[in-house]
C-alpha cells in the first residue's frame, strides 16, 4: 500500500521530516545528529530530506550542478565525495573532524 493510499485509508498524514527543517540551524542539528550516529544511507537520506526542505532546483543552482544530478546523487548509495561537499557548501554546512569521545 502507497503512502498516499494509506492517508486516505486512514485518514493520517505520513511524517516527513522535509516539512519541519524550517531554518538553517536545525538542518545543521539534523545532519549532525545523522552523520554522528547514523549510517552512510541515512545521511545521503537525510541530505535528500535537507534538499526537498530547500527545495531541489535552488540547491542545485547553489551547489553548481544540474537538478538531474542533485536527484541522481541522492539517490545514490555510493555518491561521489566532491558533490557531497558541493552539496554541503551550497548549504553553507561544514564538516569539521573532532576527536570522537568514548
Amino acid at each position: 500500500m502507497s503512502n498516499l493510499a494509506f492517508d486516505e485509508k486512514y485518514g493520517v498524514k505520513t511524517f516527513d521530516v522535509a516539512e519541519h527543517l524550517k531554518n538553517d540551524e536545525l538542518i545543521a542539528l539534523y545532519l549532525a545528529e545523522i552523520l554522528k550516529d547514523g549510517t552512510d544511507e541515512e545521511f545521503i537520506q537525510a541530505l535528500n530530506d535537507v534538499a526537498r526542505a530547500k527545495g531541489m532546483n535552488e540547491l542545485a543552482q547553489k551547489a553548481g550542478i544540474g537538478r538531474e544530478s542533485l536527484y541522481q546523487t541522492l539517490s545514490s548509495k555510493k555518491p561521489r565525495f566532491e558533490t557531497i561537499r558541493k552539496i554541503l557548501n551550497a548549504l553553507n554546512i561544514e564538516l569539521v573532524p573532532t576527536i570522537k569521545t568514548v
